[in-house]
Formats: structure tokens, sequence, C-alpha cells
């Protein structure tokens, strides 16, 4: 109960960005062209020169575990805290009197800060925000791109220099368009289209918001697995993932590398494979050969997409 009534008290904070929407609706803009697009992501982001202090904001394609794992990868000095339901498009993490499915379950300590507070401390170098999938469904029914451009401009709010992210995932792998043909077409066509283009049409939006594209990165490993017949104890896709769209223990360290990589801006090749769950109990090892082919794909695909803000090849 107290967290939920931390979250009404601070969205009292939340005047003083009610300039045009910050609070309520303006109309859906029309998505900014691609040479303004290309534009914001002409120059990579800077190196980070000390350990991150790292928010983030969605659903279970987040949690329990990546985060965690990402800060194994980063070292000594990472933080995290963390905001997260069951499915939770941004719209329930802002709205105070919306509920947020599975609120009590996904959220406690030492990762829990209710994210409202954690934008106005102004205490994060970089917050990574997340959909909630079927993106589709999300774009047609809860305006990403507005909610996108809340949270983006909440975070600036509190810290200009913050760094702001848009975490791609995925779909089920039983969608029936393809699993690997909506991971082609969705970047583009929605996350990128009708969230980030949007977004980016409202005034105070002039930075960047920056992709971690862990759809494309799970799409382009797979391919790589599936092509060699499997590597080490990854035979193919459905390794990924404990059902059809949440990750294994070796998803999840996908997904915790792209995150390493680009929030660093850094090769994660040679880091790591032995990682630890939450709870301090191992994680699945992918071993040495996987481990190494996960590092060099995610680092093959975020050199070669300039929205990730990493240095291009």
């Amino acid at each position: 109960m107290h967290k939920r009534l931390l979250r009404k008290s601070t969205a009292s904070l939340f005047l003083l960005l009610s300039a045009c929407g910050l609070v309520s609706r303006c109309g859906t803009p029309d998505p900014v062209d691609e040479a303004t697009f290309s534009a914001l992501y002409t120059k990579p982001a800077d190196l980070p020169d000390a350990p991150l202090k790292v928010y983030h904001l969605g659903h279970s394609l987040v949690g329990p575990y990546m985060p965690v794992m990402l800060k194994q990868l980063a070292g000594e000095g990472h933080g995290f805290n963390s905001q997260l339901g069951w499915g939770s498009p941004l719209e329930q993490h802002w709205e105070p009197d919306v509920p947020i499915n599975g609120f009590d379950e996904s959220n406690g300590p030492p990762a829990y800060r209710d994210a409202k507070e954690a934008m106005v401390s102004g205490e994060y170098d970089a917050v990574v925000l997340t959909e909630a999938v079927e993106i589709r469904d999300t774009i047609k029914y809860h305006d990403p791109h507005d909610y996108l451009r809340k949270w983006a401009a909440a975070a600036w709010n509190g810290n200009p220099d913050a760094r702001v992210y848009l975490y791609e995932t995925w779909h089920n792998l039983d969608d029936s368009e393809g699993w690997l043909n909506r991971l082609d077409l969705d970047l583009e066509r929605y996350w990128e289209r009708e969230i980030l283009k949007r977004a980016q049409a409202y005034g105070e939006i002039d930075k960047p918001i920056y992709v971690i594209p862990a759809g494309q990165v799970m799409a382009a490993f797979v391919r790589k697995v599936e092509a060699a017949g499997g590597i080490g104890p990854i035979q193919d896709r459905a390794d990924l993932f404990d059902d059809t769209i949440h990750f294994s223990h070796y998803g999840g360290y996908l997904v915790a590398l792209t995150h390493y990589a680009v929030l660093y801006g850094r090769s994660p090749v040679g880091l790591p494979h032995q990682m630890q769950l939450a709870d301090g109990s191992p994680a699945d090892d992918p071993g040495p050969d996987a481990a190494r082919a996960m590092q060099e794909t995610v680092w093959e695909v975020v050199t070669s997409y300039p929205p990730s803000g990493v240095k291009q090849n």
C-alpha cells in the first residue's frame, strides 16, 4: 500500500511539467521526417567516464534478473533502480489513477524506486524505457509516443544530462506473421515511426532518445545459431525463452549484453558469461562459445544502427 501512496504523493511534484500535455493529451503529431530523425543520431553519444546509475521502467521483459546481469557485466560502481509491472505500458506507469498490473509482485527492495520520484531526483545517468507488447495494441490504445515524450521530458527536467533510451523488444515466438519477419519489419514501422518519430515531433524533445535494439540482436543471434545448427547449449530460438515471449537465462544474458554495449558504448566481447540471479543463485551458463557468439552479435548490431548512439563501424 505504501508504494501506491508514494506514487500519488510524488505525482504532485509533476505540476511543474504540466505545459501542453505533460499531464494531458494534446493530439497526435505527424512523425518527423527521415532526415530530421537521422540528424539526431549523426553524432554518437559520449562514452561515460564512470559507472552509470540506470533507471529501468517497464515490465517483465526487463526484470527481474536482466538488470542484475547488467550490473555484473558493468562491474563495480554500476547501480540501478526500477519500476515494473506485468505487460505494463508507459501510460500505466505515468497516470497515478491507472493501476499497474502486477505492481506489488514486480517491485520490491532493493531494486524498486517510485518512477516519478526517481525522475525528480535527477540521480540517474540513463533512463531506459520500454513499451508493452503486442506493440500494435499499445500503439492503438495507449499513446506510446505521448508517454515516451512525457517520461523523457521528466528525466531531462530532473537531470538535463541524463541519456534516455527506448528498449526495443519482441513479440511471441508463435506470431502468425512470423517471428523473424516481425522483427525485421517492426523496428521501422512501429518502434521508430509510430513511437520515436511521433515523440520527437513534440517541441520539448530536442535531444536524441537512443534505442537499445534488443529485438534486432535477438533476430541476428537466432539466425546465426540456426544457420550453425546450434552453438553450445543453444540449439534454436526456443532456448532463448522460457515460454513464447519471456526470456530464459540465456536470453536475459543476451539482452543484458545489449544494454551494456549501448549504455557504455563499448564492445561486450570478452565479458564474463557466468552470471548470478537476483537471489545470488547461478544463472544457466551459455558457455564460452555461445557467449562469444552473443557478444560478437551484439556489437555487430549496435555498431550498425546509428540510433543506438554507439560509434558506428
